[in-house]
């Protein structure tokens, strides 16, 4: 009985838990914000050692293509110049996106694009290449230049 209830309890929380990551986060924007619905997406991308190369070479050769058919829009990419912030393992990049549900949907189509799965699978034939990946959505303030 108490195997039954905790499995019960276990299936519950992970159906909470798959739900909720279904749905947007809860958005609370500063009233200085830009009331559009474009948003920007600051990708941090931390590579495993001696992969930077490699992940640079992938947007080279094949990622920057396929997001331009996903409507993906690059903005730009940069990485840090000091060694102690991360100059040889991180790469950092800026997309725009008409609104945060287009965002969704580009990121879908991307994921589960054919050329895509062939091109991350063979990249990553000798090990993984990414240890971590941060995203933060962001909207222009009233006075930025960039609107």
């Amino acid at each position: 009985m108490k195997q039954a209830l905790a499995f019960a309890c276990f299936a519950t929380l992970m159906a909470m838990t798959s739900a909720s990551a279904q749905t947007m986060p809860q958005q609370a924007a500063s009233p200085s914000l830009v009331n559009t619905s474009k948003v920007y997406e600051l990708r941090t991308y931390h590579a495993f050692p001696g992969k930077l190369e490699d992940i640079h070479k992938r947007f080279r050769e094949h990622t920057l293509e396929i997001f331009a058919r996903h409507d993906m829009k690059v903005v730009g990419f940069w990485g840090p110049t000091d060694q102690a912030k991360g100059s040889e393992n991180t790469l950092i990049y800026l997309l725009e996106f008409p609104s945060r549900e287009a965002a969704a949907q580009a990121w879908k189509a991307f994921a589960s694009d054919p050329e895509w799965q062939k091109v991350s699978k063979a990249s990553e034939v000798n090990g993984k290449l990414l240890e971590k990946v941060d995203s933060v959505f962001m909207k222009a303030t009233d006075y930025a230049p960039v609107k």
